[in-house]
């Protein structure tokens, strides 16, 4: 009912879901990263992460076990490709979560289907106060609290 009087005059284009594509493909990326760095780091081999120009081309090896893919010479005892594919699988879990988490808060506080005007019940007690609250209950709840009710 309030999604037909409500008119949305911007039109969906391309922008939002490239970057929320974009946005996407960066976290799993760092995730992949810091999947690594964590399997490393519990071998003893210290956290060390990729310089910029190798974050994205070092992702396939370390997806293929290989726990200096893009680190510098060096690095000591570095975890083997067990460990790597373990810890990688658990960041990229945990960042999942948290991505889908924050989509669902995000779809329902701005979504098309959010309710426009309504404070929920602890923003009205907030505001009016409780006593106020009482006071008026039968304009706001004629149903239950109104003269007329039997």
């Amino acid at each position: 009912m309030q999604q037909s009087r409500r008119s949305n005059p911007y039109p969906f284009t391309w922008e939002i879901p490239l970057m929320l594509a974009v946005t996407v493909m960066l976290l799993l990326v760092l995730g992949v990263q810091a999947g690594r760095a964590a399997a490393n780091l519990a071998a003893g081999a210290g956290v060390s992460f990729p310089p910029r120009e190798a974050l994205f081309t070092s992702v396939p090896g370390i997806l293929a076990g290989d726990a200096s893919a893009g680190l510098p010479r060096g690095a000591g005892s570095l975890a083997s490709p067990a460990a790597v594919r373990g810890w990688v699988a658990a960041s990229e879990l945990m960042i999942l979560i948290v991505m889908c988490w924050a989509g669902r808060a995000l779809w329902l506080r701005w979504g098309p289907h959010r309710i426009h005007g309504m404070a929920s019940k602890a923003e009205a007690q907030h505001l009016l106060g409780r006593r106020r609250l009482h006071r008026v209950r039968g304009i706001i709840r004629p149903d239950l609290y109104g003269k007329d009710r039997a």
